[in-house]
């Protein structure tokens, strides 16, 4: 087994990038998904590809996964031809999903049962930083885990950030990250959407909020895409119904009021149940009436 290899599973969105950030960087990248055709396509460029989790398991001692979430990460490892039974004791699965923090922790604790390290290592940044491995990881784990992956980490993000000697806190932070993305999101559509309703032209809106104070990162990002009439899913609006979810689902726990973060959650909730649950998270702007929206010049 070569420890210049690292294997990838999952080459959606972001893994596809970060795989590639992998390959850059001079690494023998194994890859593995569920649409066979992806995986072909990354290792025609460099790469092999693997049919089954278990199969890439074979030939490579650190594997990241970058699925959507804990259920599909529970497949990867414990699922037929799942990569669990197939790694080297000693192993790293450096998971990638966001999910719930104490999900992550008990993960640790059933690996090292196996012999096996684990590193909780949400990601952020999206997918253009993925690619260019400019994204972040908020990273938790052992330090014999850290020990075996830490340059690996290093080679798929421009900030890695420690967060913790066991699994959960990584995982925290991603929550809480979220937790902004997704009433950023709403805000930022429920502004829009104000003004598509007063009549103000939208791009002229969008020009000098991303100049001023009100402005945020999902605002300038996301209202583009409301722009452009692109609702293509780089992160789909039923993403932050799973990922508010699990914001609420956290702070349920301690009793701790999140009224902000509910709001958002429910007008997401009801852009899925409108049917626009598979298209770009931007599309909860669809849920506020008497509006019209751009329409796309192609």
């Amino acid at each position: 087994m070569d420890k210049h290899s690292v294997g990838v599973i999952g080459l959606g969105a972001m893994g596809g990038g970060m795989a590639g950030s992998l390959r850059r960087a001079g690494y023998s990248v194994h890859v593995s998904d569920v649409r066979a055709d992806a995986a072909a396509a990354f290792a025609r460029d460099g790469g092999q590809a693997h049919d089954t989790p278990a199969a890439l398991a074979a030939h490579c001692e650190v594997i990241v996964s970058v699925v959507v979430n804990a259920a599909q990460t529970e497949a990867v490892l414990f699922g037929r031809d799942g990569c669990a039974a197939a790694m080297k004791p000693g192993s790293v699965f450096v998971m990638c999903s966001t999910v719930d923090p104490h999900w992550s922790a008990a993960m640790e604790a059933r690996l090292l049962e196996k012999g096996l390290l684990y590193v909780d290592a949400p990601i952020s940044g999206g997918a253009a930083r993925a690619a260019s491995g400019e994204m972040t990881m908020m990273t938790s784990a052992r330090p014999e885990a850290y020990e075996r992956c830490e340059i690996i980490l290093h080679a798929m993000a421009a900030k890695v950030y420690k967060l913790g000697d066991s699994a959960g806190a990584g995982s925290k932070v991603k929550v809480i990250n979220q937790l902004l993305a997704g009433v950023h999101i709403a805000a930022a559509a429920e502004a829009m959407a104000l003004g598509l309703r007063e009549g103000v032209d939208p791009a002229a809106l969008y020009e000098v909020i991303t100049h001023s104070a009100g402005n945020s990162w999902m605002f300038e990002n996301r209202m583009a895409h409301v722009l452009a009439a692109d609702y293509t899913p780089l992160s789909a609006v039923d993403i932050f119904v799973k990922d508010l979810g699990l914001v609420l689902d956290l702070a349920r726990a301690s009793k701790f009021p999140l009224p902000l973060s509910a709001t958002a959650h429910q007008m997401f909730m009801q852009a899925s149940t409108s049917g626009y649950g598979a298209q770009d998270d931007s599309a909860v702007i669809k849920i506020f009436p008497g509006i019209d929206l751009p329409e796309s010049n192609s």
